[in-house]
């Protein structure tokens, strides 16, 4: 999906706060939402990014805080639409100081009889959405991010999952964000001598809509996630914290 300004949501208001920006993708809900309200009550300019019209709307009108909020219609695996929500978020707040890979998914048959184990009844047809939001999209969001990153010093945040961290059978979600977890070291490398700050955060089990209404019973509220985000990009200049992991008490793997 090709994105123009012109698909950008914006509240009013033309005196943004002190604060860093940050860009998020998929920030309309579960983490990505959680870590906008986090950053925005800390006094950030914050830009989401979303696939929907309408629920990026409806979050822009719920969080409030319009002169340091902007919403932008993109698709996180679409270079085109990323680029292009950079690009109005420096020309909305001037410079870019950080940025969250937050956007992904599942596919439906993660959900079904089958469980996570794909490889056993899944639908081939289902999985390259998955793949490419979960593993194009960060890179994508690198792409587009770092010569801003660079100007600022700033941080690149990629959400992967204990997922990409412990295997399971037949599970292609995981291999995604194995992909993530291997591809946040490989940009670390790559951007740590331009002088900005790489982090990868791990969640364990969390109350999201991922779960399409299978919530394990321990699972973490998204706000326990946006705390470690905030964290990381709250480091000291020169400070580069890589690699962040966060699960329910109760979670053994």
């Amino acid at each position: 999906m090709n994105t123009s300004l012109t698909d950008t949501l914006t509240g009013s208001g033309s005196s943004p706060a002190a604060g860093k920006t940050v860009l998020i993708t998929g920030g309309t809900s579960g983490i990505g939402a959680a870590t906008a309200r986090l950053l925005l009550g800390r006094g950030h300019r914050v830009a989401v990014t979303g696939r929907d019209p309408g629920r990026l709307k409806a979050f822009l009108d719920e969080v409030g805080h319009a002169d340091r909020v902007l919403g932008l219609v993109a698709d996180a695996s679409d270079w085109d639409a990323t680029n292009t929500a950079v690009a109005g978020t420096v020309e909305r707040f001037g410079s870019l100081d950080a940025a969250v890979a937050n956007a992904g998914g599942a596919s439906a048959d993660h959900f079904g009889t089958g469980g996570a184990d794909v490889m056993a009844g899944g639908d081939p047809q289902l999985w390259a959405p998955m793949v490419l939001a979960n593993v194009l999209g960060p890179a994508l969001l690198a792409k587009a991010t770092l010569p801003h990153l660079e100007r600022s010093h700033g941080r690149l945040v990629l959400v992967g999952s204990v997922a990409g961290i412990k295997n399971s059978p037949g599970n292609l979600y995981s291999a995604t964000k194995w992909a993530v977890v291997g591809f946040a070291e490989n940009l670390r490398l790559h951007a740590t001598a331009r002088g900005v700050g790489v982090t990868v955060v791990n969640p364990g089990l969390i109350d999201t809509a991922f779960w399409h209404g299978q919530v394990p019973p321990i699972a973490m509220s998204p706000d326990s996630v946006a705390e470690a985000i905030g964290f990381a990009l709250g480091r000291p200049a020169g400070v580069d914290l890589n690699t962040v992991t966060i699960r329910p008490v109760g979670q053994p793997v």
